[in-house]
C-alpha cells in the first residue's frame, strides 16, 4: 500500500460489471479493483460529480462476484472522482453492507490475493 493509496484493504484486480444506483437512476460500471472496504469504477454516461452534499454521494450498489453465485448488495460513499474524455472514474468506499454479502468480499479479496502470491512465488521457484 503506497502513501496515496487511502484505502484500508489491500486492492485486488477485478474486472467485472456492476449496477450503480445514484439517486435512484441506474448505471452500469465497470470495476478496475475491489477490496473489503471499498471499490474504484468506471462508468460511462454518468453525471460528472461534483456534489457539495454528503447525501448526493451515497450510492449503491449490486454486484456478483466470480464464482460466489450470490447478488451483493451494498451502500457505498463517493469519496474521489474524476473524468477524463471517455469515461468517469469513482472511488467508492463501502458504508453499508449485509453481514453475510461483507464475508463474501473479505473472502474473495484473501483467496484473490492468495492465489496472486502462489503463482509469484511458483515463478521465483522455477
Amino acid at each position: 500500500m503506497n502513501a496515496r493509496d487511502r484505502r484500508l484493504g489491500y486492492r485486488v484486480p477485478l474486472n467485472i460489471f456492476l449496477n450503480q444506483y445514484i439517486q435512484d437512476q441506474p448505471f452500469r460500471a465497470l470495476t478496475c479493483n475491489l477490496s473489503d472496504s471499498g471499490l474504484h469504477l468506471q462508468v460511462v454516461n454518468a453525471p460528472k460529480y461534483t456534489p457539495k452534499t454528503r447525501r448526493s454521494r451515497v450510492v449503491a450498489l449490486e454486484f456478483e462476484l466470480p464464482g460466489t453465485g450470490e447478488i451483493i448488495w451494498a451502500r457505498g460513499l463517493i469519496c474521489n472522482a474524476g473524468s477524463d474524455d471517455f469515461v468517469h472514474k469513482v472511488g467508492i468506499k463501502f458504508t453499508a453492507m449485509p453481514q453475510v454479502h461483507a464475508r463474501l468480499v473479505r473472502d474473495f479479496c484473501v483467496e484473490t490475493r492468495r492465489e496472486h502470491l502462489g503463482s509469484m512465488l511458483q515463478r521465483i521457484a522455477n
